[in-house]
């Protein structure tokens, strides 16, 4: 079973379950059974994991709603479900002070980062300037749309390269405590990362896909009766995986603006649609009604 995640804290079942797999405690192999090795893959945005999904070299991964929503239509609602929610909330746009942005209209001649490009963030970033009147492109526009790796926001933010970030965390509590930066715009209820597979293995293994939507189910409530530990293999995954180190206050300010869950609604995936559809990323209404898998 080969499973992805990012290293972010929005990524908090991936990296909970990541950290319990090292210790040999993992909960998906209890689940899956001795006879299934259990694979991890990390990813910097959902986009790229989403091409490995496609490509056969993942089975499921934790990832954002908009590259799975982008994947389903793409292959015309035939290769990608998803399972099961994750986490709402923990992402936003993160400006530097002292440069008057108060709203989209000041946004003209900015230039403002997002994870990769067509990742949920990216996309929300341009449907809201769009959405405001502001015409964006993929070069340039009124507002200039820069997908750039997380960890590099950070450095040419505090640089003054960058006049804003929309992003997730870790990476919203970094820019505010390590570049100054200011949150204009909290997302505090959007879906930010869900479970999703392949249809392959639900059609061709489906005992397999059924357990670990069980695994996933378990994970979301162990997370959400044992906050403190989670928060701690969060921390310690994140080092693990990226190599650098990252202090367990960090977790601690993050943690309150996730909302760890494994419901999702097919509402949230119109509302995307939606979005997708201001960026210029979608043309007319797709069928989503075998987006979300009905065990």
């Amino acid at each position: 079973m080969r499973l992805g995640h990012f290293p972010n804290v929005t990524h908090a079942h991936g990296l909970v379950a990541h950290a319990l797999s090292r210790r040999g405690e993992g909960v998906f192999e209890k689940h899956l059974g001795e006879n299934v090795r259990v694979e991890w893959y990390v990813f910097n945005a959902g986009p790229t994991a989403m091409e490995s999904l496609l490509a056969g070299s993942l089975d499921a991964t934790y990832v954002g709603p908009n590259p799975a929503l982008n994947a389903h239509i793409r292959t015309g609602g035939d290769d990608v479900r998803v399972l099961a929610g994750a986490t709402n909330g923990g992402s936003a746009l993160v400006v530097r002070k002292g440069l008057g942005i108060k709203g989209p209209e000041d946004f003209r001649g900015r230039k403002i980062a997002t994870p990769q490009f067509a990742n949920t963030q990216d996309i929300s970033c341009r449907a809201w300037l769009t959405e405001h009147g502001l015409s964006v492109t993929q070069t340039g526009g009124d507002a200039m749309v820069i997908p750039t790796r997380n960890p590099d926001q950070l450095a040419l933010f505090q640089k003054g390269d960058l006049d804003a970030v929309w992003t997730v965390e870790p990476w919203i509590s970094r820019l505010e405590l390590e570049a100054g930066g200011e949150i204009l715009l909290l997302e505090e209820d959007a879906v930010t990362t869900l479970l999703a597979a392949s249809a392959a293995l639900l059609s061709k293994r489906p005992e397999i896909a059924r357990k670990l939507l069980a695994a996933h189910r378990e994970l979301t409530a162990w997370i959400l009766s044992h906050p403190a530990e989670a928060r701690e293999l969060v921390r310690s995954e994140i080092q693990a995986v990226t190599g650098r180190p990252i202090a367990a206050e960090l977790v601690e300010r993050c943690w309150p603006r996730l909302k760890i869950t494994d419901e999702i609604r097919l509402d949230g995936f119109l509302e995307f649609a939606e979005r997708a559809r201001a960026a210029g990323f979608l043309d007319g209404s797709p069928d989503l009604s075998r987006l979300i898998h009905k065990p």
